[in-house]
């Protein structure tokens, strides 16, 4: 059956439920969203002489909720402008419009009578055949299928999205015995392409995957916090980024999440896993249990494992819990030898090795955790899934590990680990440091390891065939990982040029966040070399957590502090030159990038025959922020595009104060979409791909599109008409205006009138048409100029040293 969604309802509004809507919208859906009607007046609303029949009354808590949820930071909509696509209601008035959508997603509050409630009146309006889901956490699935028609039944599902929808990337899918199996396929289908999902199908069970192995985790460290007198410091030092976790670690999390929310988890894991073996590990420590009970909650309540204060003197201090005492105070400097091993080890499967080695705290709370959760999964194979994989691809998209627990357990050596796991000292409530047997007959066998790459794609240990087997969706996907070894033609210290196949190659950064810096410019220049002899195309990605974060500006103050400014003028132009290379090579050049494209990464991007980029692809000039002006091509490229968006042979000068202003104010895109708005995209010249799994795939089909299709080398331009003094006259009196009244510093207005003196061409008498390269003369004369600034030092050594732009 072939199933379209054109139309999407969802069922309640609060912070879920509105940010769902959202994310459907983000991605062109038409969506209803309905909630209650209130059923007591406000007073501002009984002064104004509303009653409850008027309807601002009765959408009120709808629309309040949209609100809120769009003006929340990080924001659920890619641009704010596609809040049109969502239509609001209740369920009273509106209940019947669901007719016409052809999926119906229900997210009211967490009560099996509440949802039943809402099915009632889902069954009266619902055309058959329309899809029907729950987004729950816990709820048993099948006990909301009870009572229902034999068709809501079949098109009825749970669909488990992660908070925030937008940016959590795992979707469950949770299927009842009645559920067709079309409808299973689209929905997996669906998450992945359309939504973005990493989508991992759950068994009904307690909690399903994600929630019931990320709680297990994060609750067996407060019995191991208390077994190994650890303070909460020490714990989030050791369980952060190092170990390839998120930032916010363990109690961090707790207190962003919310302590009452983890605790309502565990309470119905302890009252619903009557057979599992460590249900005891659910089970919270007095601690736990006193903080609920004082409502330090975290976050929402301003106090949890941890509380900020202010000084007397108006500072902020963030302060720690003392788990012993219950009392707040400062926090301690955590030193360790084994997080000093650590560093510098980019590879998270060697840094793992190094934590199960380590001797102190750290290594011994590594072990403590990471030996009972592997015994924890195993067990949990086959209830709450069939396939392995899939408890790891929860941890990964739901809880943002760099890598699931079975790919940890990989990375130490499965065998070795079992004997490791039996001798740990430290055990947890109803652990006995066995593993499941089906990871001993693996063994058995001969299979030391639970994955493997076979002809570059990944496959899994399938326990019911004893066989590896594909992981489903792995042959759609590139995952450079897996081609590296066999596929790489050309490296560097910067860069390694991959074989994609098919005629097309890959140039892969992996310098530090993917900075630009002479291997990188090396190897784009070698891969364009390569592709024009011997290939059909260029794709230049990566897989890191970044696309680029612009180029290497401690190369830049080396010289700038040498004052070497021919070896300086000599870089900027190899470094514009590379930019017009990726414009005018003889072969189609795809730049695909995602998350932070700043600088470089976004000049790059702008000169590309086509960009096709992750919908989460933050990209922006941001080079004010360190006292220069884009000099890549960045600052002509704008002139550029101002040029081309004449009208009557007119200047659209709004057009090119839009872009002066973008440059000037740095600014960065949010979403892909805001990248497009923002000017660094142009209409037909980008696509974007919601799943980052799916990028580079992508783009090589778009590489092949293009070679396809007759790829010819364009013709620099010659044709850009640009302001001369006319323009020069407006940017200086804007920049003086905005000196005058304090928005910008001395050092501000000298980079905004250099910015404006390339965007306009310089000192010409009259509009003049010119060349890319006159352009790029100026570009790198106003970049050069602005570095021997001392001001502009000052800002390169700050970001260098803080991280951050300095305004002086």
């Amino acid at each position: 059956m072939k199933r379209i969604v054109k139309k999407v309802a969802v069922l309640g509004s609060g912070v879920m439920g509105s940010r769902i809507a959202c994310h459907f919208a983000n991605i062109g859906m038409e969506v209803l969203l309905l909630d209650m009607v209130p059923k007591e007046l406000l007073p501002v609303e009984e002064a104004k002489g509303l009653t409850l029949e008027s309807m601002t009354v009765r959408n009120r808590i709808v629309n309040l909720s949209l609100d809120t949820a769009v003006k929340s930071n990080p924001a659920p909509l890619f641009s704010k402008t596609f809040i049109k696509r969502i239509t609001t209601g209740n369920f009273d008035d509106d209940m019947s419009k669901i007719a016409e959508a052809d999926w119906v997603i229900e997210v009211v509050v967490e009560r099996l009578d509440i949802k039943k409630t809402v099915f009632d009146q889902v069954e009266q309006f619902r055309k058959a055949g329309t899809l029907i889901t729950s987004n729950t956490s816990g709820i048993p699935i099948h006990l909301m299928a009870e009572g229902r028609s034999e068709d809501f039944k079949q098109h009825f599902c749970g669909t488990h999205f992660f908070n925030p929808p937008r940016y959590l990337e795992l979707l469950e899918i949770i299927p009842t015995s009645f559920t067709h199996q079309e409808v299973i396929d689209f929905l997996v289908h669906f998450g992945d392409k359309m939504l973005g999902k990493t989508v991992v199908l759950c068994k009904d069970t307690p909690a399903f995957i994600g929630n019931r192995i990320g709680v297990y985790s994060m609750l067996a460290l407060t019995h191991l916090v208390e077994q190994m007198g650890l303070s909460v410091e020490e714990v989030d030092k050791y369980t952060g980024p190092a170990m390839g976790h998120p930032k916010s670690a363990t109690f961090r999390t707790a207190d962003v999440v919310g302590l009452d929310t983890l605790v309502n988890v565990a309470k119905g894991l302890v009252e619903n896993v009557r057979d599992d073996e460590a249900k005891g590990v659910f089970q919270l420590p007095a601690f736990i249990t006193k903080m609920v009970e004082n409502k330090w909650l975290g976050e929402k309540t301003k106090k949890g494992f941890y509380e900020k204060v202010k000084a007397t003197d108006g500072s902020s201090e963030i302060l720690s819990l003392d788990l012993k005492t219950l009392e707040y105070g400062p926090q301690h400097k955590i030193k360790s030898d084994t997080m000093e091993a650590t560093k510098g080890v980019e590879d998270i499967r060697k840094r793992m090795q190094v934590y199960a080695q380590g001797h102190d705290k750290a290594g011994e709370l590594f072990r403590a955790m990471h030996y009972p959760l592997f015994e924890y999964v195993s067990k949990r194979v086959p209830e709450i899934t069939d396939d392995f994989f899939r408890i790891d691809d929860a941890m990964r998209a739901g809880f943002g590990w760099e890598i699931g627990p079975f790919e940890v357990w990989d990375a130490l050596g499965v065998r070795d680990t079992v004997a490791k796991i039996k001798d740990e000292l430290k055990r947890l409530p109803g652990q006995e440091g066995k593993v499941a047997q089906w990871v001993l007959d693996m063994l058995a066998a001969g299979h030391e390891s639970f994955y493997k790459i076979e002809n570059g794609v990944r496959h899994y240990y399938d326990i019911s065939s004893k066989s590896y087997k594909p992981i489903p969706g792995a042959e759609d996907r590139i995952v450079l990982d897996h081609v590296r070894e066999t596929k790489t033609i050309w490296k560097n210290s910067g860069v390694s040029i991959i074989d994609l196949g098919d005629g097309i190659i890959n140039c892969e950064f992996h310098t530090k966040m993917n900075t630009i810096g002479g291997d990188v410019i090396e190897g784009i220049h070698k891969a364009i070399d390569l592709a024009e002899k011997e290939y059909r195309g260029l794709v230049i990605s990566n897989d890191g957590k970044n696309f680029s974060a612009g180029a290497n500006i401690g190369m830049i103050f080396m010289m700038a502090v040498e004052q070497d400014f021919d070896e300086l003028d000599t870089a900027v132009r190899t470094f514009q030159n590379t930019a017009m290379r990726i414009r005018y090579s003889a072969i189609p050049v795809v730049v695909a990038p995602f998350q932070l494209t700043l600088g470089g990464g976004c000049e790059f991007s702008m000169h590309a025959d086509f960009v096709q980029l992750h919908a989460e692809t933050y990209m922006g000039l941001v080079e004010f922020g360190v006292g220069v002006i884009p000099g890549g091509g960045g600052s002509k490229e704008f002139a550029l595009r101002a040029s081309d968006e004449y009208k009557a042979d007119q200047i659209v000068q709004n057009t090119l104060k839009d872009r002066f202003l973008t440059i000037g104010q740095a600014k960065v895109s949010t979403s892909a979409v805001e990248a497009y708005e923002l000017g660094y995209l142009q209409a037909g010249k980008y696509s974007i791909t919601m799943n980052r799994a799916r990028l580079l795939a992508d783009a090589k089909v778009k590489a092949l599109e293009l070679a396809d299709a007759g790829y010819v080398q364009p013709a620099p331009r010659k044709d850009i008409k640009v302001l001369g003094n006319q323009g020069l006259g407006i940017v200086y009196v804007g920049a003086s205006s905005m000196r005058a009244g304090n928005f910008i510093s001395d050092h501000d207005k000298k980079i905004s009138e250099k910015l404006g003196w390339v965007m306009c061409g310089g000192n010409l008498s009259a509009p003049t048409e010119v060349s890319e390269q006159y352009l790029l003369d100026l570009e790198r004369k106003a970049f050069v100029e602005l570095c021997a600034e001392k001001k502009t030092l000052e800002r390169i050594q700050h970001m260098l040293t803080k991280g951050k732009p300095l305004r002086n």
